[in-house]
């Protein structure tokens, strides 16, 4: 049950991320869990010491895990502009 809800809460965390950074329109479902997870992750890594939280499978509704997966996978979109686009935005 903890893998489903992990999936569920980080495609709504990287279809948040992706409508903040303009990037809706050219991903779908699949890959809005894919950069809600993978952000999940990298945000407990750069912000987990900071802020607090834990991971998705464990903690799926703290606020605290919701915040870090959320700026995780805005930050992981961010890279993925600046790769494509030769910019953030």
């Amino acid at each position: 049950m903890g893998l489903i809800l992990a999936l569920i809460m980080g495609g709504i965390m990287g279809w948040l991320a992706s409508k903040v950074m303009n990037r809706d329109a050219q991903m779908g479902i699949f890959w809005n869990v894919v950069v809600g997870c993978i952000g999940s992750v990298l945000g407990r890594f750069l912000f987990g010491g900071l802020i607090g939280g834990g991971s998705l499978r464990a903690d799926a509704f703290d606020p605290l895990t919701l915040l870090t997966s959320f700026l995780g996978a805005v930050v992981l979109l961010a890279i993925v502009n600046l790769v494509q686009r030769g910019r953030a935005r």
